[in-house]
């Protein structure tokens, strides 16, 4: 069964945990060993903070009970009009459950009812789960790229993604 939720302050804890687990499976390799380690630390302990700051939407999905994938939202800072998901993240046990899916639904869902007809997000080029899956969510390219740097002086490039709500 698949439930998902607006989040609480008692679950930054799963929060972290299934931002670190993601981020460490999907983009740990593309850093130092070192960088990476911290960087997954980081994201065990700064949902607390983001959930009693009460900016943005952070939704929960449990799977089975179990806090599975997490999406955070916003409205966009860049494109006016439109919502950012600024994170959307699935615990890598949770990968082909369908859970991600049923989040994404409700994140666009979510946006619908906060009256955006527009979303869009950033997305690692060279990763080709995530960009399956935000295709087969009906998300296309806008063909606008950039390069970010997650603080390791080491930019990356990412690719935009966007569909409507």
């Amino acid at each position: 069964m698949i439930e998902v939720r607006c989040a609480r302050p008692e679950d930054g804890d799963a929060l972290g945990e299934i931002h670190a687990a993601a981020w460490e499976a999907s983009h740990a390799p593309f850093f130092r060993p070192e960088f990476a380690a911290d960087a997954v630390r980081s994201r065990r302990t700064r949902w607390h903070e983001r959930i009693t700051e009460g900016t943005g939407t952070i939704l929960l999905a449990k799977l089975d009970g179990r806090p599975t994938a997490l999406s955070f939202l916003l409205p966009s800072p860049t494109r006016p009009g439109l919502a950012e998901i600024f994170s959307f993240y699935c615990h890598p046990d949770g990968w082909g459950s369908g859970v991600a899916a049923a989040l994404m639904t409700e994140t666009l869902s979510h946006l619908l009812d906060d009256g955006f007809t527009r979303v869009h997000l950033w997305t690692l080029r060279d990763t080709p789960q995530p960009r399956r899956f935000y295709t087969k969510c009906g998300f296309t390219e806008s063909g606008a790229a950039r390069a970010y740097d997650y603080g390791d002086g080491n930019p990356l490039n990412q690719i935009e993604y966007e569909r409507a709500c």
